[in-house]
């Protein structure tokens, strides 16, 4: 109980934890992604670069989250930690087409990618260690989600 109370007493703690959605007792990575979602819809247009400039910062800055977090509760990538799985989801969303059937399409491919650690996301999940570690296996199932989505989007379009 007192780890949750520290959780909300910091702010980064707050943002690793993805706002609180990661406190959930149900499948908080899925939550966090719904959050990250719900924040995407959100995200004013923007150009690609914008985008790309968007991810990268957010990327460093979940390294720096993730690690400080992880360390200040003594656990390697609690499952509470979701700022992961926000970077991983808007890593999905890059260069996706408009509309909301691609944001939950995203969402779907995302979390199966997240869920099942095909290789080599796996590789990733348990050979890298630290705030990275926590963050890179997710924003490799964010590239393997994008390519995901724009071969559909090819696919559609032909």
């Amino acid at each position: 109980m007192s780890a949750i109370v520290n959780i909300w007493r910091n702010p980064v703690h707050i943002l690793a934890f993805g706002f609180g959605s990661g406190l959930s007792p149900w499948a908080p990575g899925t939550c966090g992604t719904v959050v990250a979602v719900l924040l995407y819809v959100l995200f004013p247009p923007m150009h690609w670069s914008v985008y790309l400039l968007m991810i990268l910062v957010t990327f460093v800055l979940g390294i720096w989250l993730c690690d400080k977090t992880s360390k200040d509760l003594g656990v390697h990538d609690p499952g509470g930690i979701v700022w992961d799985e926000f970077v991983g989801y808007w890593v999905t969303m890059f260069l996706a087409p408009a509309g909301w059937q691609w944001a939950v399409g995203g969402f779907i491919v995302f979390r199966i990618l997240d869920i099942l650690k095909p290789w080599p996301i796996k590789w990733f999940d348990t050979q890298i260690e630290g705030g990275l570690g926590i963050m890179l296996d997710d924003v490799i199932a964010g590239i393997m989600g994008a390519l995901c989505i724009q071969a559909v989007a090819l696919l559609i379009a032909s």
